[in-house]
């Protein structure tokens, strides 16, 4: 079983300013499930200039208090790790993600893309593809993957508001008004 999370999203943004937002994003007082986001490694490929970063992030656990009452789901912070390849000469990055928490009940694994939009080169592409897969809780497996599900979801939804409302900020500036 598990839960699978696509998104196709584009931005209308440039690639650069879409990636520079993205890797700067977190922590913020919006969201205040992400607590820290630390680089733990980064290197540049001099032949090639492709950027790579590894970055481990610290999230509360959003499980819900009533499904807490299960040990394994008792801890405060999940840990996440994401590796990203930033190549700006093709102007696309891909990231990498999963769950450094509950290796051994539950799998999650995010692919994701930003590229420059084919549709207009001063437009981003993101692309995401996610799966979560819970084993080893019994019956809760179920009810766990409904819960992961719903809350990608909603954080895919949220991404998409986030950058809504630049657009809508942006517009209003240049028309010299402010939100």
């Amino acid at each position: 079983m598990g839960v699978t999370v696509d998104v196709h999203e584009v931005f209308k943004y440039p690639f650069e300013q879409v990636v520079a937002s993205f890797l700067r994003k977190y922590p913020n007082p919006m969201d205040k499930n992400v607590i820290s986001v630390k680089i733990v490694e980064e290197k540049k490929d001099v032949s090639t200039g492709i950027i790579y970063r590894k970055r481990i992030a610290v999230c509360q656990n959003v499980v819900p208090e009533i499904l807490r009452k299960v040990n394994i789901l008792k801890v405060p912070n999940v840990q996440l790790e994401e590796e990203s390849w930033f190549n700006p000469q093709e102007r696309n990055m891909a990231i990498r993600s999963h769950c450094l928490t509950w290796t051994q009940y539950a799998s999650m694994k995010e692919e994701s893309v930003f590229r420059e939009s084919i549709e207009n080169p001063n437009w981003t592409e993101f692309i995401q593809k996610g799966r979560i897969s819970i084993t080893g809780a019994g019956f809760l497996n179920c009810v766990l993957e409904t819960f992961a599900s719903t809350f990608l979801r909603q954080g895919a939804q949220k991404e998409e508001e986030i950058w809504t409302r630049r657009d809508t900020s942006r517009m209003c500036t240049h028309r010299g008004e402010t939100l």
